[in-house]
């Protein structure tokens, strides 16, 4: 199973609450001697469990730093109580989300995407979560790259205009926009880094940033380092898993060790988060992975 397949049946429903006026930019929570926040995608582990034990889960492996694909979506009140509750007796923060159906390279689908992520901001306010992953959906028949790359930036744009001057949980409300390799969609449109960064700075908008999974971007183009130091300054957002399998850093061909440093160098201070499948006990592999990159990033 990969993300796009977790979240394919999720849905949000709500009217959108008001929110209060954008403060200065500032990212989740970090540790005291580690230069960037660590988080988990929790769709890639403890899925066997409740949702407030795979929260304890991960906190047992040492991050307090949760991103989400919706899991909410079916949520009554009580469950929202109950998350809430259990995520501020750990002490974790969701730091970003998934799940929206429509994509931002179709323009019939503008009005539903712009619909679903106001819907999407309520949750999103009630959990504390700050940030929404945008997709580009798959190719549209008929329609020329040209216009489906227009129609990234005019969505982002109109996207960017929906959530501007908004917080959650004392930050800004970010968007980001990620890419798929082709082998996990041939069908995707965005699944080039390169593009998704100029579509990020052609919006130009800074609560719209683009998610930089080294994954996805290892499988479809590669040259991952040199990307980053060119548009570290649009990158609010990090996943990491190795290649091939989405396994942990170490199993494959991606030098991690050598991004991370990179990332200490340039300063980067928004969320790395681990998106890979353990091969071994998830914990324990979590907290290596953990450990890893706060020796690379501080050495």
């Amino acid at each position: 199973m990969d993300r796009r397949q977790f979240t394919q049946a999720l849905t949000f429903a709500a009217a959108s609450p008001l929110f209060p006026a954008v403060a200065r930019p500032q990212s989740a929570p970090s540790e005291a001697g580690v230069p960037f926040p660590l988080s988990v995608m929790l769709w890639t582990v403890f899925n066997n469990l409740p949702f407030e034990e795979r929260l304890a889960k991960v906190v047992e492996a040492g991050y307090t730093n949760i991103e989400l694909v919706g899991e909410y979506a079916k949520w009554t009140s009580a469950d929202f109580d109950r998350a809430n509750a259990e995520r501020k007796r750990l002490g974790i923060h969701f730091d970003a989300t998934a799940g929206l159906k429509n994509g931002v390279a179709n323009p019939v689908q503008r009005d539903a995407l712009m619909e679903e992520l106001r819907q999407a901001l309520v949750p999103m306010e009630t959990l504390g979560c700050p940030a929404m992953i945008m997709l580009s959906g798959n190719v549209v028949p008929g329609l020329s790259r040209e216009q489906q790359h227009q129609s990234c930036i005019d969505s982002l744009k109109k996207a960017a205009a929906l959530v501007e001057g908004k917080q959650i949980a004392g930050q800004p409300v970010r968007l980001l926009l990620e890419c798929i390799d082709p082998e996990e969609n041939p069908h995707y449109y965005l699944q080039s880094a390169a593009e998704g960064m100029d579509i990020v700075r052609a919006v130009n908008h800074p609560q719209v940033q683009f998610l930089y999974d080294l994954f996805h971007e290892q499988i479809a183009e590669g040259n991952l380092l040199e990307k980053l130091e060119k548009n570290i300054d649009i990158v609010g957002l990090i996943h990491v898993a190795d290649v091939p399998g989405r396994r942990e850093p170490g199993t494959g061909e991606i030098n991690y060790a050598n991004i991370y440093r990179k990332l200490a160098e340039l300063k980067y201070k928004y969320v790395v988060a681990m998106e890979f499948i353990p091969k071994g006990d998830p914990v324990e592999t979590l907290r290596a992975a953990k450990a890893e990159a706060i020796r690379a990033a501080t050495t």
